[in-house]
């Protein structure tokens, strides 16, 4: 089995029901790193996720501003954006790496994590293509997560 694998999703809608898919396959501990340009659908496929693991319609702003957005659901969640910091340092102020170990993260702009990237994080990287959006999932040490987005996602 590759360590990477790619699906094109031809819509936001395919997007969204990326992040219903990924929902309930995370457990606490889990970390998913969303990497890609500004407009790829990081927040788009964040919001989704967050809504079906929370099971209701729920107001999810992007993090942009806050910097961090939890939320409780049978486990918490921590919905991060990092555009705006400067260096790793300032990611500690932030209570990251507590939360790594007992929540579900969901980081936007993980390249600011630095050397505070988890090993076995859960890489998403988005990029647009046409109408929809080129995505590879990276997934060390989730072997069973490769084979079933490969089994339902690629076409």
């Amino acid at each position: 089995m590759p360590h990477t694998v790619s699906a094109f999703l031809p819509s936001e809608g395919e997007t969204a029901d990326l992040g219903r898919w990924l929902a309930p396959r995370l457990v606490a501990g889990d970390c998913v790193l969303l990497e890609g340009p500004i407009g790829a659908g990081k927040s788009h496929l964040a919001r989704a996720l967050i809504r079906a693991r929370l099971g209701r319609m729920e107001d999810v702003p992007s993090p942009t501003f806050t910097l961090v957005q939890t939320y409780q659901a049978d486990v918490e969640i921590w919905h991060a954006d990092l555009y705006r910091l400067s260096h790793p340092d300032e990611v500690a102020e932030l209570g990251l790496e507590e939360a790594f170990s007992q929540a579900i993260c969901l980081i936007e702009w993980p390249d600011r994590l630095g050397h505070l990237t988890p090993a076995h994080a859960i890489r998403i990287a988005l990029t647009a293509s046409g109408e929809g959006r080129n995505v590879s999932l990276a997934a060390p040490g989730h072997p069973d997560l490769l084979t079933d987005f490969t089994q339902s996602w690629q076409r």
